[in-house]
């Protein structure tokens, strides 16, 4: 079985700038929200495993969130559960092996805590989700009052008091204690400021070396992004995990390693990315794109190489990924590559994600026949902007590419 030596705490982390995209104008709000949580459970005394478990938790507690409209509920407090985000990220994290056991702290990560107490779960996951849903409060609202000051201290006192009332019903009465007391530092609000690269994220990050992960860990981690950006629209579901497919079927065909076709697995899974920055509407609007909304779904392919080249371990990951709208004469971006600047790899998951969106509905026609696909490949071929080898070796092997695009999850 294919290993990958990463950081598996650096990895996450770094993934997680891909929740940001969804309300581009909150910035690390998973990282600060990790950083409160570990304040508090330091003072609390907790352990290291558990307070870990508590920060990745904090991290990836908003992975339930693909759409713009449903973050947009959740900032403005429309909802606590709005989009259903709880049980969608709960049933991410079921799915990954690494992951999984944080599965019921994300599910309940926003119920109160008067109804979370006749709930049949252990102790230490009920203070735990409850912990997150208390510090996602304290950043919302620091951020709700930002917009008034600019001066995050100014706002101090009027958020415990906010917090101090739910005391006993939406919290647990110790964490709201626990809570007021390390909040009570001047120094705990302005390290809130720069809380990604605040006290225990910079030890939780060091204290992961790098180590071999499984391919099969590694995938399902990069599943739970993938599904999120899938999620964004029900024209695009399946889409990343079909080129993901469709990718790693013509890597072995042109004889490729196993862990170079684990790594554009990888890289197909995760090549949009950057996408979960593009508003809703943009996704789905039926119409031709205005030149605005084109600009917009430009930056997402750059997007995603920002988010993964922080990644060690993910130099070649993150290149083929950014670049599979690169085209062979130039003319794709965002970097405008041509011919042999661009590696077979990066060929192949630009013809890949041609494939699978041809072989999917969109909200300007129904999906393609595998002949119309070919003929149109054939062109873009000619055209110059997908490789010539690749649109054989499709060609070649084409009930072969039309299941992996269409049906990833029947491939073992």
């Amino acid at each position: 079985m294919s290993t990958f030596k990463i950081n598996i705490h650096e990895a996450i982390f770094c993934l997680s700038d891909a929740l940001d995209l969804v309300g581009d104008n909150i910035i690390d709000h998973g990282k600060r929200v990790a950083f409160i949580t570990a304040e508090c459970a330091k003072a609390l005394q907790w352990d290291r495993e558990r307070t870990d478990d508590l920060f990745l938790a904090a991290i990836l507690h908003d992975c339930g969130v693909s759409k713009t409209s449903v973050y947009e509920r959740l900032v403005h407090f429309e909802g606590k559960n709005a989009g259903n985000h709880c049980l969608l990220g709960a049933e991410l994290l079921k799915d990954s092996h690494p992951l999984a056991h944080l599965s019921d702290c994300i599910l309940h990560h926003h119920v109160d805590w008067t109804e979370l107490e006749g709930i049949d779960l252990p102790d230490d996951i009920k203070m735990s989700a409850n912990c997150i849903y208390m510090a996602d409060r304290v950043d919302l609202l620091a951020l709700d009052y930002l917009h008034m000051d600019t001066n995050i201290l100014a706002s101090k006192e009027k958020i415990q008091k906010q917090i101090s009332e739910k005391r006993g019903s939406w919290f647990n009465p110790q964490l709201v204690d626990v809570f007021l007391e390390v909040s009570q530092p001047e120094a705990f609000w302005l390290a809130l400021e720069k809380g990604h690269n605040a006290g225990y994220a910079k030890s939780w990050l060091e204290h992961d070396k790098i180590t071999d992960i499984d391919f099969v860990d590694l995938k399902s981690i990069a599943l739970i992004y993938s599904r999120m950006v899938d999620a964004k629209s029900h024209f695009t579901k399946k889409h990343s995990e079909g080129v993901a497919c469709l990718s790693r079927y013509l890597g072995e065909l042109f004889g490729l390693t196993k862990h170079v076709c684990d790594k554009l697995e990888i890289a197909g899974l995760l090549h949009d990315l950057g996408k979960l920055r593009v508003p809703d509407f943009i996704l789905d609007k039926p119409g031709d794109y205005t030149e605005s909304d084109f600009l917009i779904m430009q930056r997402h392919s750059y997007d995603t190489y920002d988010i993964l080249k922080n990644i060690q371990g993910f130099e070649e990951i993150s290149l083929w990924a950014s670049q599979h709208h690169e085209r062979v004469d130039g003319s794709g971006y965002p970097y405008h590559l041509s011919n042999e600047s661009l590696s077979l790899e990066a060929r192949i998951i630009a013809l890949a994600d041609v494939f699978q969106g041809m072989a999917q509905n969109r909200p300007h026609r129904g999906k393609l026949s595998v002949d119309k696909i070919l003929g149109m490949l054939r062109q873009l071929m000619h055209d110059d902007k997908l490789d010539k080898g690749v649109v054989e070796m499709v060609e070649n092997n084409l009930a072969g590419c039309w299941l992996r695009a269409n049906a990833p999850e029947s491939i073992a």
